[in-house]
């Protein structure tokens, strides 16, 4: 029996239905709280001590989970939040990720080169996963040859047919665990593998920046590096590329915004900023209470599952004029993509760089770009993540 992918649309007309039923409202089905406005959900990521980022204890206890997540600051409380943080971010700063714009740019215009006397190609394949890809491997020192073999690790990852709106987030861990923990493994070799030969013999990228950083006379372990690495090689690259894929798909949608910034490329970082409120590439986190606390009207208990909605809470109407309009020219866009306080995503600002390079070049390059209508646009389940996998355009090269 084929099971039907839901699309964007089946998600966002969920996310409705449930906002229904108020803004902050307990589900039995998912067996969490959902948070859907945007001042709750602000609410949530503002306040550590309350919300806890360690969910651990919804997973069984596995030595290679442990590993990955050891590293990962993402799924950590103060105050060990704050010394991996405040590693990491002596390594990656907002000067070092200006610096790659030339490489970046260099990048974009090989991948397209790739392409040339070609009038259609697969903009994903060609260059929204390849050209993140190699940055990051590239910041890491990771041979860029091994890129298939990264993108088999986060398909496998972002394995999405056991996420429906029905089911419990235990019961999705459950399910997924067995599925990716070879693929665990296998990162967790190369990783400590590579991060191991950089102790013995630093080089200059960023992981030998890592396991050289200090705070208050202490180094982050091998063990603890790998979490980050993992982090950034996986997490990091898939951003851009749904970025990139989606903001494709809202040009085709919106062809007077795409005619706009090509006409004006001052329009390129807030036409991004609305690409990234609009089809929001990570739709929800999650958070446990540590103590009772009232959320808008709702008061949740100690020791429960909350899950701020972004998607929801980025087409909040109290907050997002018309939210259901792609509008490039938002006097204000105060979205929630990439988290907020101290878990406010590290990787932001290269995400947007690379977004905002590529689309200059793409738009200096083609005097039009349009998606390909004899084939599917495939996407990835939107309940695990809004991104598109295979994006077939056709061009007119200037």
């Amino acid at each position: 029996m084929t099971t039907i992918q839901p699309t964007f649309d089946d998600l966002l007309a969920h996310l409705e239905r449930q906002r229904e039923r108020g803004q902050v409202h307990y589900d039995d089905k998912q067996q969490c709280w959902l948070v859907l406005g945007h001042p709750e959900a602000n609410r949530v990521l503002s306040d550590p001590a309350t919300f806890s980022s360690d969910l651990s204890e919804l997973s069984p206890k596995q030595d290679e989970l442990d590993l990955l997540q050891r590293g990962n600051f993402i799924g950590m409380d103060p105050p060990q939040h704050r010394k991996l943080r405040t590693l990491v971010s002596q390594a990656f700063t907002p000067k070092m990720v200006a610096g790659l714009e030339p490489r970046i740019a260099e990048l974009t215009t090989s991948l397209l080169d790739a392409t040339e006397g070609s009038e259609r190609f697969d903009l994903i394949d060609e260059l929204a996963y390849p050209l993140p890809m190699i940055v990051i491997a590239d910041l890491l020192g990771i041979p860029t040859s091994d890129q298939a073999l990264f993108r088999v690790w986060a398909d496998t990852l972002m394995s999405s047919e056991d996420v429906k709106p029905d089911v419990s987030l235990t019961e999705i861990g459950e399910k997924a665990i067995p599925k990716v923990l070879p693929t665990i493994r296998e990162m967790n070799a190369y990783f400590l593998d590579h991060i191991r030969s950089r102790q013995l013999s630093p080089r200059e990228d960023l992981t030998s920046e890592l396991v050289s950083a200090e705070v208050d006379g202490e180094r982050l372990t091998a063990e603890e590096i790998v979490g980050f690495v993992g982090l950034l090689l996986l997490a990091g690259h898939v951003t851009t590329t749904a970025t990139l894929g989606n903001s494709v798909v809202c040009f085709q949608d919106n062809p007077e915004a795409a005619a706009e910034v090509r006409a004006d490329p001052t329009l390129l970082p807030a036409a991004i900023e609305e690409v990234l409120r609009y089809r929001t590439p990570f739709p929800r986190l999650a958070r446990i209470t540590r103590s009772e606390v009232a959320i808008g009207e709702a008061v949740v208990p100690a020791g429960h599952v909350v899950v701020p909605w972004i998607t929801a809470a980025n087409r909040d109407g109290r907050v997002f004029a018309d939210p259901d309009r792609f509008d490039i020219h938002r006097a204000s866009n105060p979205h929630l993509t990439f988290g907020h306080g101290i878990h406010f995503c590290l990787g932001a600002p290269l995400a947007r760089l690379e977004a905002k390079v590529a689309w200059r070049i793409l738009f200096d390059r083609y005097r039009e770009i349009s998606v390909a209508t004899d084939v599917p646009v495939e996407h990835v389940n939107p309940w695990v993540m809004v991104s598109v996998t295979k994006l077939p355009v056709r061009v007119r090269h200037r």
